[in-house]
């Protein structure tokens, strides 16, 4: 009588410190197990059935107290708004330093949430091509922002950005790859993010709140050190204008803040954001059109 297959036990994982060039800071811990490997496609990102991945964990813990996640988006909607108008509209006003240190918030909210996203999502590959397919949507409006079409192969907007972040993430968090194979796929996203908007940071953020999403206390401590890195590239040219950089740190109260629940589920606030995000950057550049007619 032929043996039945013995059953996948519970995966035991454990952590493992990259560190990565001095150029580039990067302490990402990556979950790895030991899994009976079987027929699978060529990389494939989403785990096979039976496997665990962050997509398995448990949910964060509710409490009637604090921001949900519709809260929290619409606060970094509204300083990257402010962010912007003062960037490419106003930014010679004293106050724009002020300004842009609010602005500076909306990055880690968002690269929190694309962890979380990537915890709940029930479908990884569509939440990947709608994110894609933002970037594309986005690049010219952002490209017109920076300097016009003469900048089109140069830079890459926030959502570009946000893409790579999920895609390491998910990698990432595949039980079924090697660490050094993790690390790879980790820098490659940070090459491909370079010169885009929030560059690596954002991607190492994202890795950050999706590894140790059961772990704040690691989860913020990842955060912080590549938020410090962030912060330390504006000391090289001294000024007022400095300090703002060391407002991505504006958002680790009101992450803390976050009570675990989604606000009133709505397409219109669970899609509007990709198309805000281009949308509101052809409104800023017709603007700044306008007030260069003389």
């Amino acid at each position: 009588m032929p043996r039945a297959d013995a059953p996948i036990q519970k995966t035991e994982y454990r952590l493992y410190v990259i560190h990565v060039f001095s150029s580039l800071f990067l302490s990402d811990y990556f979950y790895c197990t030991r899994i009976p490997r079987g027929p699978q496609l060529f990389f494939p990102i989403v785990p096979a059935a039976g496997e665990r991945s962050i997509q398995n964990m448990e949910p964060l813990p509710r409490t009637g107290r604090g921001l949900n996640a519709n809260q929290l988006k619409l606060i970094a909607v509204a300083a990257m708004v402010v962010d912007h108008c003062t960037a490419f509209l106003f930014p010679l006003v004293p106050e724009a330093w002020l300004l842009r240190l609010i602005g500076r918030l909306t990055a880690p909210i968002m690269c929190f949430f694309i962890a979380e996203g990537f915890a709940h999502t029930s479908n990884l590959r569509r939440y990947l091509g709608r994110l894609l397919l933002a970037a594309l949507v986005s690049h010219v409006p952002f490209v017109l922002c920076h300097g016009g079409l003469s900048s089109f192969w140069n830079t890459s907007s926030v959502m570009w950005t946000l893409f790579l972040g999920l895609a390491a993430l998910a990698f990432s968090a595949n039980p079924r790859y090697p660490v050094w194979l993790k690390c790879i796929v980790v820098l490659a996203c940070c090459a491909l993010a370079w010169r885009s908007d929030w560059s690596w940071y954002a991607i190492l953020w994202i890795l950050g709140f999706g590894l140790f999403r059961q772990d704040r206390k690691r989860a913020f401590a990842v955060f912080a050190a590549v938020g410090a890195c962030y912060a330390v590239k504006g000391l090289a040219v001294p000024s007022l204008f400095t300090i703002s950089y060391f407002g991505v740190f504006l958002a680790i109260p009101l992450l803390l803040l976050y009570n675990g629940t989604h606000g009133t589920r709505s397409r219109a606030l669970q899609y509007g954001f990709y198309w805000f995000y281009p949308a509101h950057l052809l409104v800023i550049w017709w603007i700044s059109l306008l007030l260069q007619t003389p």
